[in-house]
Order: C-alpha cells, then sequence, then structure tokens
C-alpha cells in the first residue's frame, strides 16, 4: 500500500526547478515516486510509508526552494 501527499514548494520558476527537487526528493528513503507540478507550485510524494517531513523539507531546500507545511 502506498501513501500520497501534496505539498506547497516556494521559489520554483523553470523546468531545472522541477528537475532538481524530484531528484532530491526523490533520495529519499522510502520515496517510490515524486511528481512536481510547477503552474500550482506543488510537489506530490507516494512512499510505501509515510515520509518524514523533516526529510522533505531537507531535500527541497538542497535543491533551492523552500517546502512550505
Amino acid at each position: 500500500m502506498s501513501v500520497s501527499a501534496t505539498y506547497p514548494v516556494t521559489g520554483m520558476t523553470c523546468q531545472h526547478c522541477v528537475n532538481a527537487v524530484s531528484s532530491e526528493v526523490g533520495e529519499v528513503p522510502g520515496v517510490t515516486a515524486v511528481d512536481v507540478d510547477l503552474a500550482a507550485g506543488s510537489v506530490t510524494v507516494t512512499s510505501e510509508a509515510p515520509v518524514d517531513v523533516a526529510q522533505l523539507r531537507a531535500a527541497v531546500d538542497e535543491a533551492g526552494y523552500v517546502l512550505v507545511s
């Protein structure tokens, strides 16, 4: 059973932003899929079990953006 959650992300303006966030969030343990919606300014994370928001925030921060929760 997978779990999905969507989080707002600020600062994304282009496809490079989408790729950076997708790449970093995809490295978080347990994450099985990442869908970044540039127009909506959000990232939807699918995982095997609930993921620690602090880990997601750190991954988005590493990409250069801010996960708002």
